[in-house]
């Protein structure tokens, strides 16, 4: 059987981390033994979900992140699948495609892998819903993709369309759990459902301390898919795994998200997307400095021309240069960090073409926009949130897998 795809290591592998060092205070006894214990992904756990498949059609939602680590380096889990006999039928494909290298919100065709000729559905092109007909035939569907833990990814809204369509055609769905780089903390605004969109499909805050497959567990129990359904969910939890638990990935979500770094700084800068502010796209910084042409130069002393690259091309600004700050040597957030939007609202040249539409989208809420135009500060904004965010881990308690 011929591999389904080669990882080439240089290329997206950015540490070759694995294991959970625990990052808030504990006994020195317990961060001793949890240290010591290599965290396992349920995707490396085959023996826990391999007799779920066996006999069966199976669909597989996945991308560059769906892999099995192994002493010698990484394996696809479509490439076990088929070298373990089972009958993968299809793979569904997320935002960025199968092997994660369209734009963010590119549209993607549906397609042929040219290794197995399994075909390959987008799920980010004319439907984010698998239709009954391309779900036809298929017994089981196993879902395995890497997730940030925030709102605003659109990998947890693909899971949500996944259940949705596999309840409607009577499929059940396993969910291999991955860890959450940003799993040790909860915060941001919860989404109100007069601006739910793809991008913020499910009244959580903005950073919602979950895994993939404790959400998954929360859109069923609370009776979030279409007509409040439920899905026949199953899911194959990790090992040695809490939410303190500090994980660097090692293979790119994203394009546009090359390192940790950017990974723990994404949240609070993705809102730059919806306001004339870049965050780094069409640079090698991605979501680790941001700028505009429309910054004062004096007040923003970092400089930087967006270009055409990989993952990014027609970025922000794209050839002319940008006046902002350089994040790259942060210390780690365990919180969000607001004060670099609304230092950007200030001391920007012209206020009313700051935001954009999309910036609603990306909050949540319709509040945060009027907040930083009426002057408030991050402390008075942050205050908002707080009887929400209560709510909220009254609900998600009744879900998480981990301590």
């Amino acid at each position: 059987m011929k591999n389904f795809i080669i990882i080439i290591v240089s290329l997206v592998l950015f540490s070759c981390a694995k294991t959970g060092k625990v990052k808030l205070e504990e006994n020195p006894d317990e961060l001793n033994k949890k240290e010591s214990k290599e965290i396992i992904v349920a995707a490396n756990r085959t023996q826990e979900y391999l007799s779920l498949l066996k006999g069966k059609n199976v669909g597989v939602v996945a991308n560059q992140t769906s892999v099995i680590f192994k002493e010698d380096g990484v394996m696809h889990l479509v490439d076990s699948l088929l070298s373990l006999n089972v009958n993968v039928t299809k793979v569904f494909a997320p935002e960025h495609g199968f092997r994660g290298q369209a734009d963010a919100g590119e549209h993607i065709a549906d397609g042929t892998d040219t290794t197995t000729g399994l075909p390959i559905i987008s799920l980010y092109g004319k439907h984010r819903k698998p239709s009954a007909k391309q779900l036809e035939g298929i017994d089981v569907l196993l879902f395995d993709i890497q997730d940030v833990g925030v709102r605003f990814y659109t990998y947890i809204s693909t899971l949500h369309y996944i259940m949705e369509a596999a309840r409607a055609q009577n499929i059940p769905v396993i969910v291999l759990d991955r860890p959450n780089p940003n799993g040790h903390y909860i915060d941001g605004p919860v989404l109100e459902k007069d601006v739910k969109s793809f991008v913020g499909m499910h009244p959580v805050p903005v950073v919602y301390g979950m895994t993939i497959g404790e959400y998954g567990t929360m859109i069923n129990g609370e009776k979030w898919l279409e007509n409040g359904v439920q899905c026949n969910l199953t899911v194959i939890s990790l090992q040695n795994y809490s939410h303190n638990s500090e994980y660097d990935l090692p293979i790119k979500p994203s394009p546009n998200l090359p390192n940790s770094t950017a990974i723990n700084l994404y949240p609070s800068l993705c809102f730059f997307e919806g306001t004339n502010v870049s965050c780094g796209r069409g640079t090698e910084m991605q979501f680790q400095i941001f700028g505009s042409p429309f910054l004062d130069e004096d007040s923003f002393n970092f400089r930087f021309i967006p270009q055409s690259n990989f993952g990014a091309k027609n970025p922000k600004h794209k050839g002319k240069e940008c006046f902002g700050n350089d994040l790259r040597n942060h210390e780690e957030l365990s919180a969000l960090n607001l004060n670099w939007l609304l230092e950007s609202y200030s001391g920007t040249k012209n206020k009313e073409v700051f935001f954009n539409q999309f910036f609603t989208k990306l909050a949540g809420t319709k509040k945060l926009q009027k907040q930083i135009e009426e002057g408030l500060s991050f402390e008075e904004i942050k205050e908002s949130w707080q009887e929400d965010l209560k709510e909220f881990q009254n609900v998600r308690k009744k879900y998480t897998i981990y301590d």
